[in-house]
């Protein structure tokens, strides 16, 4: 290949990552961002506030049980067509959202939004991985990856922005421009192709695992949800989840083509980001959920306040993006995952020294210095599941990271939720949380990210050499 060519090829291959990075971040955003929206949304439809939480709950639930298809899809339609038939069912569900006159109608469209989501997304990802050398593939996923981050942070202060001076539709409407434009860059920038050997559809694998991601993320949501009477529905649903989880690993294992193909679980770099990366995942998707309700809940400050001291984290996010290529080129993954993720337990733990009376700027260094150790462990885990997946299993890699990641992403609330619960019922108090509380949900959250650590300890020192060479 030429120089020129080559230079092309990479401007390609950047521009694609971009488009891919503006896609997760909606996909993400979407998930937060209507949570400051919600009293404003139960007036126009005439609910009680806690009923509108099933938009939020339709939508994490549409995107986690349609992520199996989207390998399968991809394949049998092309990566083009999907990708930019997605961002255009996106867009248009983001459109009916907005003009949904009640509550059905509007989780209908957030069902829509999700199943949208699901196949938006991965396909992107799987596109990037394809397309992109394996001495690129670092700073690629830094690019797409950075969104998974900062959307969760930013969704609620942008939601609650927009409810303040306009309305909540607005908070779908800002989506049709965004989509109208990546629709167009990912017919313009995608190639046309195709896979020529596609799997027959494998009904009972989608069956098995949508009914098992299902399971859990309903299971989860009830034994948290602290209302009487839910504890024996959310542990068999979370019994269920487990039973069926178990049945479609057989059932994948055992087809002889698989919606799932496990094939790639052989790989040990693959393997450490989708066990021990997922519990990191959720412990990081609890922590924008834990820290503002510890800061106004426990620790009395306004929503403004709250909002502004979580703000620390986002720019934590962004300070550390800029060096963590090069430190995971000078000290190899294994290394940046251990001692970083020490210094992520840490911070997690640090969140217990936050007092009423404690000076802002050092609570907000706490969050900051949370921020940039959790930044690098996300893009590490990330980089290295794919650093050595072969090419011709990319497609299976990224459906399957996907799952986990979305499934990671989901359950977090849900998983503080629950720990809170505990705390107040071992206390004896049903009715209010405390700061105790709250210091056993971050322990409980510092525990499963210690946890994460183990699986990555059994990471040779060379894992993943062959996309850090420069």
């Amino acid at each position: 290949m030429s120089h020129s060519a080559a230079s092309n090829a990479s401007r390609r291959g950047i521009g694609v990552a971009l488009l891919v990075a503006v896609t997760f971040f909606m996909e993400n955003l979407d998930a937060t961002i209507i949570a400051t929206a919600l009293p404003q949304m139960a007036r126009d439809f005439a609910q009680n506030p806690v009923n509108l939480n099933i938009g939020i709950s339709a939508y994490l639930l549409a995107v986690a049980v349609f992520i199996p298809l989207s390998g399968w899809v991809a394949e049998r339609f092309g990566a083009r067509l999907v990708f930019a038939g997605a961002i255009g069912l996106f867009t248009l569900a983001s459109w009916l959202c907005g003009l949904a006159p009640n509550l059905e109608t509007f989780v209908a469209a957030r069902v829509l939004q999700g199943i949208a989501g699901a196949l938006m997304v991965p396909v992107g990802r799987m596109v990037v991985l394809r397309t992109t050398e394996k001495q690129d593939l670092v700073k690629m996923l830094a690019v797409i990856t950075w969104p998974g981050l900062v959307a969760p942070v930013l969704g609620p202060p942008i939601g609650g922005l927009i409810v303040t001076h306009w309305s909540w539709p607005w908070i779908f409407y800002l989506n049709i421009p965004l989509g109208v434009l990546a629709m167009a860059a990912a017919w313009w920038l995608i190639p046309v192709g195709r896979c020529s050997d596609v799997r027959p559809f494998d009904l009972r694998g989608f069956v098995l695992l949508a009914s098992a991601c299902a399971a859990w993320l309903i299971g989860l949501e009830t034994l948290g949800s602290m209302g009487a009477g839910t504890l024996l529905s959310g542990a068999a649903l979370v019994t269920l989840g487990g039973l069926l989880t178990w049945l479609a690993w057989r059932h994948c294992l055992g087809h002889p083509a698989p919606l799932l193909p496990m094939a790639v679980l052989a790989i040990g770099t693959f393997r450490a980001s989708i066990i021990g990366g997922t519990l990191f995942r959720l412990s990081i998707s609890a922590l924008p959920f834990l820290i503002p309700l510890l800061l106004q809940v426990g620790l009395g400050l306004s929503p403004v306040d709250a909002g502004l001291l979580v703000l620390a984290i986002f720019a934590g996010n962004l300070a550390m993006k800029p060096f963590t290529t090069g430190l995971m080129r000078r000290y190899g993954f294994r290394r940046v995952l251990l001692c970083n993720g020490v210094i992520g337990v840490a911070s997690i733990l640090a969140c217990l020294s936050l007092q009423q009376g404690m000076a802002w700027y050092w609570m907000a260094l706490v969050l900051f210095v949370g921020g940039l150790s959790r930044s690098m462990q996300f893009t590490a885990y990330n980089a290295v599941g794919f650093a050595e997946v072969p090419k011709p299993l990319m497609a299976e890699a990224s459906t399957l990271f996907s799952m986990f990641f979305q499934l990671a992403m989901a359950l977090g609330v849900a998983v503080v939720a629950l720990l809170l619960r505990l705390s107040m019922l071992l206390r004896g108090a049903e009715g209010s949380m405390s700061v105790t509380d709250f210091h056993w949900a971050l322990l409980g959250v510092a525990l499963i990210a210690g946890i994460a650590l183990v699986d990555t300890a059994r990471l040779p020192g060379n894992a993943g050499a062959e996309v850090l060479r420069t």
